[in-house]
């Protein structure tokens, strides 16, 4: 969406491609080794692309492309929230098979044959206080 507002806007593919990548944060530096050219190219379409636009800095052109950035962005959060939704009734079935234990929590009852550790057992070490406990809490 962006690169085609662009290239409406007067600048080359290359010259469009430069813009949308400064506009995602990358550097000069990184825009070249993605595009497999130098720094210098990368200047030089800066340059061109600062002149087509109307702009004076780096900023300026990501201020004016932000706008147009957004509806790529909104696509995607949109693609992302879809793929979540799809993954809820999954994630709503282990909530309800957890229990909260402190800052962690325990899956599902715990059929434990050895008494007094969780489960079903009756054991006495089911709860109760934490008096002659050899971890020192």
């Amino acid at each position: 969406m962006l690169r085609d507002v662009l290239i409406q806007k007067g600048l080359s593919n290359r010259e469009a491609e430069v813009a949308e990548l400064v506009t995602k944060g990358l550097s000069n530096k990184e825009v070249a080794n993605q595009l497999f050219v130098t720094e210098k190219t990368v200047k030089f379409h800066l340059t061109n692309i600062y002149k087509k636009m109307n702009v004076k800095s780096r900023a300026q052109l990501i201020v004016w492309c932000l706008p147009h950035l957004g509806f790529v962005e909104k696509e995607e959060r949109q693609a992302a929230q879809e793929q979540a939704n799809a993954q809820q009734p999954v994630q709503n079935n282990l909530q309800q098979n957890t229990i909260p234990a402190g800052s962690q929590t325990v899956g599902g009852v715990i059929n434990n044959p050895i008494p007094g550790i969780g489960g079903t057992g009756t054991g006495t070490g089911t709860g109760g206080s934490d008096a002659g406990s050899s971890f020192g809490y």
